[in-house]
C-alpha cells in the first residue's frame, strides 16, 4: 500500500509512471484510466476525474442497452466524476511503474451514485454502523486454469480448450506444482499490491484452483476481490495461460465464492456474535442468522447475478440447493463455522462470478433485517439438506430470481426503488441476450435429428 506521500517520492524518484483510475462496475470488474503518475498527483488528486457514465449501464460485452434511468441516449450519456479513496492507493507490481487507486463515483453535484456497487455496500456499512457495528469478510475465489492463451481460446471458440491439470488436485501438492509458476506469480503480486495472502490449494474440477486470502473489513475485502480477480487475469496472460471465474464453466464442478461474513463492534472491535447460547452463539447472531435465512430467496439475485449462475447449484455438487444453515455442514446454503472471535457464517451460494459489493451488502442487508426483527433461528439442519426437497430451494434460473427481488419489500426498503430497478434491468438485459441466443446444445441436438 502507498500513502500519497509515498507515492510523491516514488514519482520523483521515477519508480513509479503511471496510476491506474479505476471503478468497479456492475459485473464487478474494474474499469477506468492509466494516468500519467504526475498528471494525476497535481490533477486527480485534488480535482478528480471522469467518466461516461454508461459504464454502470452496459452489459457484460459492453454494449449500450435501454431501461437504464441514469443513463441513456436520452440523457445524452454524459460522465460522472471519479473520486479517488487514497486509502486504497497500492503498487500494482505485474506491472512495472505502476500504482493503482479505486474511486467512489459522483454527480456534478456531488451527490453519490447510488447503483454504484461501492456506494450500494457503503451505504449498509453505514446502516451497520449506526448500531455499532462492523462487518469483516473473506472471499474464497475459484478459478479454473486453461494452458494456452486468451486469444488461443476466443480463436477456439473456447471449445477443447486444455485444462491445466487433467485430473481431480483437491488437495493435491502434486497437481498445484504443476502449475506452481503461475500460482507463486499470482500469490507474490498480491502481496505485492497489499493483499494478505494465506494459502493456494486445488480444486475439484480439471485445472481448478483456489487462493484465498486473509480477511478484512468488508469495503476492503471487496476491494481486493476486485484487484484481484482482474490481476489473475493479467498475469496469467503474461505467462501464456488463461484463466476463468465464470460459475459453471463445464458439466463438472463449477467455480464457487463463498463469502465468509463475521460481525463485531465498531468500537472496540469486539467480537458480538459469540456467546453463551447453543453452539456458542449470541443472540445477534442468531437474529443475524436467522435475516440471512429468511431473506436468501429474495436476495439470491445479488449473489448469482447471471444466467451462467444458476447451473452451478445441482445437487451433491458441493454448491447448495436448499435454504438451510448448518454447523460445518456444506451442504446447507449457510454454513457456520469457527468459535469465539471466529465464528462467523459462510454463504455457499455466489459463484464466481459474483460482485462482491453487492453480495456483501446483500447479506449485511438481511442480517439486520433478522436483528431488527429479532427474528427466532431455526434448528442447524443435520446431515444431507440436498435431499430434504421440504426446504425452500434456491432460485433455479435467473429470471425466478429476478422475479423475487422485484417483489422484495426488504430490497426497496433498504436498497432504494432506484438501484433495485437498475439491477433488474441488468437482469432483463441478461435474460433478452440469453433468450435469443441459439446455443451449441441446441445446433447438436437439432441440426440434423429434428
Amino acid at each position: 500500500m502507498l500513502t500519497l506521500q509515498e507515492l510523491h517520492a516514488a514519482v520523483d524518484a521515477g519508480e513509479i509512471d503511471t496510476v491506474l483510475v479505476a471503478l468497479a462496475d456492475m459485473q464487478g470488474r474494474l474499469q477506468g484510466k492509466r494516468c500519467a503518475a504526475r498528471y494525476f498527483l497535481d490533477e486527480v488528486v485534488p480535482h478528480g476525474a471522469e467518466a461516461c457514465n454508461y459504464l454502470l449501464a452496459v452489459d457484460v460485452e459492453m454494449s449500450t442497452v435501454d431501461g437504464y434511468e441514469m443513463s441513456s441516449w436520452d440523457r445524452g450519456y454524459g460522465d460522472f466524476a471519479l473520486r479517488p479513496d487514497l486509502t486504497t492507493l497500492r503498487r500494482i507490481p505485474w506491472h512495472p511503474g505502476t500504482a493503482l487507486v479505486l474511486c467512489d463515483l459522483a454527480w456534478d453535484s456531488g451527490e453519490p451514485v447510488v447503483a454504484s456497487p461501492r456506494q450500494v455496500l457503503r451505504r449498509q456499512l453505514d446502516r451497520l454502523a449506526e448500531r455499532g457495528l462492523r462487518a469483516y469478510a473473506g472471499t474464497e475465489l475459484e478459478f479454473i486454469a486453461f494452458r494456452g492463451s486468451y486469444e488461443d481460446a476466443w480463436r477456439a471458440g473456447y471449445r477443447g480448450l486444455e485444462p491445466a491439470n487433467q485430473y481431480n488436485v483437491d488437495y493435491s501438492m502434486l497437481g498445484t506444482a504443476r502449475i506452481e509458476p503461475l500460482l507463486r506469480a499470482i500469490r507474490n503480486g498480491m502481496s505485492g499490491a497489499g493483499l494478505y495472502v494465506e494459502s493456494a490449494k486445488g480444486e475439484c474440477n480439471l485445472g481448478q484452483h483456489e487462493i484465498a486470502f486473509r480477511y478484512d473489513e468488508a469495503l476492503r475485502t471487496c476491494d481486493n476481490h476486485v484487484i484481484y480477480k482482474t490481476g489473475a487475469k493479467e498475469i496469467a496472460a503474461a505467462h501464456g495461460m488463461s484463466l476463468t471465474f465464470m460459475a459453471k464453466y463445464d458439466r463438472r464442478e463449477g467455480n464457487s465464492c463463498h463469502i465468509h461474513l463475521s460481525v463485531r463492534s465498531a468500537d472496540g472491535d469486539e467480537p458480538v456474535m459469540a456467546g453463551g447460547g447453543e453452539h456458542g452463539f449470541s443472540p445477534l447472531m442468531s437474529q443475524f442468522l436467522a435475516g440471512l435465512l429468511a431473506n436468501m430467496r429474495e436476495l439470491t439475485l445479488l449473489f448469482a447475478p447471471n444466467v451462467n449462475s444458476y447451473k452451478r447449484f445441482v445437487d451433491g455438487s458441493f454448491a447448495p440447493t436448499a435454504i438451510a444453515w448448518g454447523v460445518d455442514n456444506r451442504t446447507c446454503a449457510l454454513r457456520v463455522v469457527g468459535h469465539g472471535a471466529s465464528l462467523r457464517v459462510e454463504n455457499r451460494v455466489p459463484g464466481g462470478d459474483v460482485n462482491p459489493y453487492l453480495a456483501i451488502a446483500g447479506m449485511v442487508a438481511a442480517g439486520l433485517n433478522g436483528i431488527e426483527h429479532e427474528l427466532p433461528l431455526q434448528p442447524a439442519y443435520e446431515g444431507n439438506a440436498y435431499t430434504d426437497l421440504d426446504r425452500p430451494r434456491v432460485p433455479s434460473t435467473l429470471r425466478d430470481a429476478a422475479e423475487l427481488f422485484t417483489k422484495s419489500t426488504l430490497a426497496r426498503e433498504v436498497f432504494g426503488d432506484d438501484v433495485v430497478e437498475h439491477y433488474l434491468n441488468a437482469a432483463r438485459v441478461e435474460l433478452e441476450a440469453f433468450d435469443a441466443a441459439v446455443t451449441d446444445w441446441e445446433r447438436y441436438r437439432g441440426f440434423e435429428r429434428l
